[in-house]
């Protein structure tokens, strides 16, 4: 199963960003250990912002122009409310259960379950949202930069606050 994420991931890269990978990018090569090793953070440029939501950086920066890939593990029982990012994203569930919804507004019937192995887009300016339940999730997400995150009801943003730092 992992092998074939991996694989479906790799697709996703270069089939958003063939044409925007520079030809000085780095050759990078990790192992899920590996992965999991990487420092993390809370929110930052491409995330939804919510606490708890732990974010590592695979490759380039969310908030500078390029490809960049994102590893977003969301924990049990949280809840993202309708939200818009600049620039189309790639996303393959790689762990537990997430479930997504199209709309600018949280609506329980839209949610869609994507277990692990599942994938789908966030394409320019669409509003979503989305939650976990029982289980957490673990995500690969891929775009271009530099992107956002813009609440369509703006009260229900997250409040503004500085990434805790990193953490192993």
């Amino acid at each position: 199963m992992r092998s074939g994420i991996i694989s479906c991931l790799g697709a996703v890269v270069l089939s958003l960003g063939g044409s925007v990978v520079a030809a000085d990018a780095p050759v990078l090569r990790y192992t899920p250990q590996e992965v999991v090793a990487l420092p993390s953070h809370e929110a930052g440029a491409g995330t939804s912002g919510v606490a708890g939501i732990r974010t590592t950086a695979l490759l380039g920066d969310p908030a500078q122009p390029g490809l960049y890939t994102l590893r977003i593990a969301i924990p049990p029982n949280t809840k993202i409310a309708a939200h818009t990012h600049k620039g189309t994203r790639s996303v393959v569930v790689t762990e537990g259960e997430w479930y997504f919804g199209i709309g600018p507004k949280a609506e329980p019937g839209a949610l869609k379950q994507l277990p692990a192995g599942s994938f789908y887009t966030e394409p320019d300016g669409v509003p979503h949202f989305a939650e976990t339940r029982t289980r957490g999730a673990v995500l690969f997400l891929t775009g271009v930069g530099p992107t956002d995150t813009v609440y369509v009801d703006r009260s229900q943003a997250p409040a503004a606050k500085p990434a805790s730092g990193t953490t192993r």
